[in-house]
């Protein structure tokens, strides 16, 4: 009969431990960003007031029926792979050329990894360890 209370309290933390480890699974590990896409895809200042380009990020999910637009990224510039001050990006995606900035330029935006994975691939343009979209912006 001792046994029992043992046997009850062993089976009482084996099912708090299960529930506790099927919390961490959350939505967030079954349906992963897959995609990033901008809006426009191209742009040339000229064209914009104050040549303030509004980029927004989308986001698509493996679950088909799941989109986010806008997508709450980090965002950044670059040209030719390595990182530039021609342009420049704001936390909600408004991209403008700096002054005497000339040629067409990558604005990009990203999507952090998940928790608890390892990343040492981070690239200029964005991208490596994170799933990045980017377009084009073209500078007087």
């Amino acid at each position: 009969m001792q046994r029992l209370p043992l046997a009850l309290l062993s089976l009482a933390l084996v099912l708090a431990a299960a529930l506790a480890l099927s919390c961490g699974t959350g939505s967030q590990n079954q349906d992963p960003l897959v995609s990033v896409t901008l809006s426009p895809a191209t742009a040339d200042a000229a064209d914009y007031p104050n040549g303030q380009v509004q980029f927004v990020a989308t986001g698509y999910y493996i679950n088909p029926s799941r989109t986010v637009s806008p997508l709450t990224a980090a965002w950044g510039t670059c040209y030719q792979e390595a990182s530039t001050s021609e342009i420049s990006v704001t936390a909600v995606g408004v991209a403008q050329c700096a002054p005497g900035a000339v040629g067409t330029f990558t604005v990009w935006a990203d999507d952090p990894p998940l928790p608890n994975v390892a990343c040492t691939a981070i690239t200029a343009c964005g991208g490596g360890c994170f799933v990045a979209g980017t377009a084009q912006l073209t500078c007087p």
